[in-house]
């Protein structure tokens, strides 16, 4: 029963860092990478489809993402999809390549991102909270019905501020490691 509850915590929290760790792969930085396009969809034949699964995305060079469509009509749907995504981008097409540049950042839009990725972060952060708030009132539930003893539910507390710990932890690792990316010129 309280091996459950950790377990349970430990997923949840697990979860958050994940989602956190998606959240902070779509914040660009000045380099272009391929996940960049991974949430950005396109029309296929009335679908919306992610534009990783209607063509092939390769690096051309350090700052320049190569999208070449698998059918030759999808280009300027694929070109217009990444133009009107939120990421900024100014795709151009040549041939049946479409390249899409990576602009560089100033000094200002760097500020900017790094602001988002605090807020990010925070955000992580109270879902763990959340999450350990959540654990915490399960066990004195488990108390009241009287399930485990006090000393179980003490020890349990304890189990789960340290897996909070850890998981904050982790949550500024990430966070640190994003805010130097981004300083990177």
């Amino acid at each position: 029963m309280i091996a459950e509850v950790r377990k349970d915590t430990e997923q949840r929290m697990r979860k958050s860092l994940d989602a956190l760790r998606t959240d902070l792969g779509k914040i660009r930085t000045g380099r272009a990478h391929t996940g960049l396009l991974d949430h950005v969809m396109v029309d296929y034949y009335g679908n919306p489809t992610p534009v990783n699964q209607v063509a092939n995305i390769t690096l051309v060079d350090a700052r320049t993402i190569g999208v070449q469509p698998y059918e030759k009509s999808m280009a300027g749907k694929i070109e217009r999809a990444i133009r009107d995504s939120d990421l900024g981008l100014n795709p151009a097409a040549s041939g049946d390549l479409i390249r899409v540049p990576m602009p560089m950042l100033t000094e200002e839009r760097r500020r900017d991102l790094i602001k988002l990725v605090k807020s990010e972060g925070e955000n992580a952060k109270i879902a763990v909270r959340n999450i350990r708030r959540d654990a915490n009132h399960g066990l004195k539930e488990m108390l009241k019905k009287k399930e485990i003893s006090e000393d179980e539910e003490r020890r349990m507390q304890d189990d789960i501020q340290k897996l909070t710990d850890k998981f904050v932890a982790e949550i500024d690792q990430m966070l640190s490691a994003k805010e130097v990316d981004l300083m990177a010129v």
